[in-house]
């Protein structure tokens, strides 16, 4: 995997606002926050995406970060929050490094802003899919 900004931060050899720290695990403020708040959760293991993470890096992220939210949210005072994880250029993954982002979403109405424009599933298609994605995970 190519060398990222969160390798450099996970070494000590860019600073960063640490909110937490495991084995495993580092969380801390991002630099260009959506509100405040806004803090991003990595697994130490460089993955430049959630599909190429291994289990144990997958596990020990989900233990944790249900625990940061929470941090996040008494810190912020903040009623709602998202929790976004990209992956890819075309889903506007900038770092390729696996990440989430815990957005708290502010009375002053800063946080994550989403256009969502769903869709219909057909049934017949859905019921293929269905068989594709079962087959996969074989």
């Amino acid at each position: 995997m190519a060398e990222t900004i969160f390798s450099k931060i996970i070494r000590g050899e860019i600073p960063c606002h640490k909110v937490y720290e495991d084995e495993h695990v580092l969380a801390f403020l991002d630099i260009f926050p959506l509100s405040e708040g806004h803090t991003l959760v990595i697994p130490k293991e460089p993955a430049p995406t959630i599909d190429r993470l291994s289990d144990a890096s997958a596990a020990a992220v989900g233990r944790v970060l249900p625990r940061i939210a929470r941090a996040v949210m008494k810190a912020t005072n903040a009623g709602a929050y998202n929790i976004l994880q990209n992956n890819g250029e075309a889903a506007h993954q900038a770092v390729h490094h696996v990440h989430f982002h815990i957005i708290p979403k502010l009375q002053d109405g800063s946080g994550l802003g989403i256009d969502w424009k769903a869709g219909k599933l057909d049934t017949t298609a859905g019921a293929e899919l269905v068989k594709q994605v079962v087959a996969a995970l074989r």
